[in-house]
């Protein structure tokens, strides 16, 4: 039996038609691949935030969490402060990482922009010892909008939210120089050197409620 193929009109309208279906999807898609990113890189970090405050009460020592290279964007790392310099000192042990691949931009506010720093009680506490809350954000790709936020309590609590909201520090340009990694850390230097480690308020029986 013979079979007649398509003719060349034939194909190049299933070409336009396969086009326009691949134009409809790509932006849902592309949308659809960001929100997961979103989630994964909230979900890494809210867990690496309550492994360092458990690990500061069970260790009953200062335990630090920062973003890499000073952005979370980048993915997070967890060290014990014994020396009080926080990241800046080699000599403080890393405990875990994770590497986020800067797929999602994570900008954190005025407290909470480099790292988390918790007490033997698992209070996030500056090194001259004001209460550390504030809110990281997960930045939309193209607008000016946040889509996901952590929120750090003054007691070390952590919640996760799933919101939509305009937030101007999505809107700034990331930069990862050399340069702006030390200017960032450096500023921190001068704070963690003004506290030794065991500057902590004493130990005291404290249930871990992450």
């Amino acid at each position: 039996m013979h079979q007649r193929g398509f003719s060349l009109i034939e194909l190049l309208m299933g070409l336009a038609i396969a086009g326009i279906v691949l134009l409809l999807v790509s932006p849902a898609f592309a949308a659809f691949t960001q929100s997961t990113h979103r989630a994964e890189a909230a979900q890494s970090i809210l867990g690496g935030i309550r492994t360092a405050r458990t690990l500061a009460i069970s260790r009953n020592e200062v335990v630090m969490i920062y973003g890499i290279n000073g952005d979370w964007s980048q993915g997070w790392r967890i060290i014990r402060d014994i020396t009080g310099k926080g990241p800046d000192d080699s000599d403080n042990p890393v405990i875990a990482e994770h590497a986020n691949g800067d797929r999602v931009k994570v900008i954190g506010n005025k407290w909470v922009k480099h790292y988390i720093r918790f007490t033997r009680l698992g209070e996030p506490l500056m090194p001259h010892g004001a209460f550390q809350g504030g809110t990281l954000h997960f930045c939309d790709n193209v607008e000016p909008v946040s889509r996901r936020q952590i929120v750090l309590s003054p007691t070390g609590r952590t919640r996760l939210l799933n919101q939509n909201a305009e937030q101007a520090q999505c809107q700034e340009q990331k930069t990862y120089s050399s340069e702006r990694t030390r200017s960032s850390l450096g500023m921190e230097k001068v704070m963690f050197s003004s506290r030794p480690a065991n500057s902590s308020a004493p130990v005291a029986p404290h249930a871990c409620n992450c």
